[in-house]
């Protein structure tokens, strides 16, 4: 008699007992809760008045929760020269221009590499693999060099076209496409009329959108927490990330405020990921995968 395949929610699942699932589960829930501890320990110190902060040993709940942190930290904002507003607006800016210059542009990329064939793709394909083995900083001195020559230095452009060119999502994406798009899917929209970039945009994108999704999160991630840049010279073009390591670069006395400052620069990209985490673990096992 043939064995009965367990189901949830009218998918079949892997063949392990109840118990296998229970032991699993509190598994994972006792990792979870591990990998919180930074991020709560964080927010606790946050909420610590100065005495507690400089408790030894260090504790790692707050006796008397206070808010002053948060006060003293927006207090030395508001000190600035530079209006606060203006370090946001950097920060913002350059994070959403850089993250969706780059999904268009590696998306676009990705797709002609992985399902137009024409001479030299495979070559094109193996330097991207290459540039992944160099660090920024080994790229430092031709990066400033070509900024210089194209005017670029001390311009948001410093900023949001070396995210553009970023080769990583281009092969994220790439991946993903070989794996998540069937040839005959693109083949029936071409036979039906429709323009290659109308076959990118409407059947390609959305097939691939976990992936994209999750090049959004890494992405904007990388240009949010970004501090000081060498191609960065003006006070008025400096990044929110800069502006709080100056802030709470006073001292002993400003602990408090560095503390809270920590929770308002993890606070967005932690926001982001939490919306589109299932998209972002379906990408990490998918873009390995073949047909």
């Amino acid at each position: 008699m043939a064995k009965k395949l367990r189901t949830r929610k009218h998918k079949v699942v892997l063949a392990r007992s109840a118990g296998g699932d229970a032991g699993i589960t509190v598994i994972l829930f006792l990792l979870g809760i591990f990998m919180f501890l930074p991020m709560a320990y964080v927010l606790m110190q946050s909420l610590k008045p100065l005495d507690e902060l400089w408790m030894y040993p260090p504790r790692f709940y707050v006796m008397n929760p206070t808010l002053s942190n948060y006060k003293d930290l927006f207090t030395l904002m508001n000190s600035s020269w530079v209006p606060f507003s203006r370090y946001i607006f950097n920060t913002i800016f350059t994070s959403v221009a850089g993250t969706f210059g780059h999904l268009f542009i590696a998306s676009m990329a990705a797709y002609a590499l992985a399902k137009i064939k024409f001479p030299g793709g495979r070559t094109i394909f193996k330097t991207i693999q290459t540039s992944l083995m160099f660090h920024s900083t080994v790229t430092a001195i031709t990066s400033f060099i070509l900024m210089s020559t194209f005017k670029m230095v001390d311009t948001y452009l410093a900023i949001i076209i070396p995210a553009w060119g970023s080769t990583l999502g281009l092969y994220l994406m790439k991946q993903f496409m070989d794996s998540g798009i069937t040839d005959a899917v693109l083949e029936s929209a071409r036979l039906d009329g429709a323009s290659e970039i109308k076959t990118y945009w409407t059947i390609a994108m959305p097939m691939v959108k976990p992936a994209w999704l999750t090049l959004i999160v890494y992405s904007f991630q990388g240009l949010w927490n970004q501090g000081s840049s060498i191609y960065i010279y003006s006070e008025q073009l400096k990044s929110f990330n800069y502006a709080i390591g100056q802030i709470t670069a006073g001292g002993i006395k400003r602990a408090g405020a560095s503390a809270a400052s920590t929770v308002l620069m993890m606070a967005v990209p932690i926001l982001v990921f939490v919306i589109t985490q299932s998209n972002i673990i379906e990408t990490m096992g998918s873009s390995g995968m073949k047909d």
